[in-house]
């Protein structure tokens, strides 16, 4: 579920990114799905460069088709930005780094430090 991490995790997805302290990135795909395979590298990469400042998470919405429903993700990939369980970001599609980056940089909480550097993977 995570890197290491699963004693650390919420219990449910919708706990994690509403108690999170940090900002959560939430990259919805599946493993049949091209675009999400387009996009998945420039994932990782925010994941990197925002360590410590933001939570990374993968939501294989074949596993947690609840989760997927429940945020009425109709088209993958979807990348959400959560800050205290509120979605303040939306992109549906392969969107390339530089939109998703200048996305959660437009879209970041001002009572959370700005993002210079992700952790963690949910699938």
């Amino acid at each position: 579920m995570s890197q290491g991490r699963d004693a650390q995790l919420p219990a449910s997805f919708f706990d994690l990114v509403s108690t999170s302290d940090m900002p959560v990135l939430v990259d919805f795909w599946a493993e049949w799905c091209g675009p999400c395979r387009m996009v998945s590298p420039a994932i990782e990469r925010l994941a990197r460069e925002y360590s410590g400042r933001i939570l990374t998470v993968k939501v294989n919405v074949d596993r947690r088709p609840a989760v997927a429903n429940a945020l009425q993700v109709q088209g993958i990939p979807t990348i959400m930005l959560f800050w205290r369980g509120e979605a303040r970001m939306r992109l549906t599609g392969a969107y390339p780094y530089e939109r998703i980056r200048s996305s959660i940089e437009e879209n970041w909480p001002r009572e959370s430090s700005m993002p210079t550097g992700g952790a963690g993977a949910v699938t």
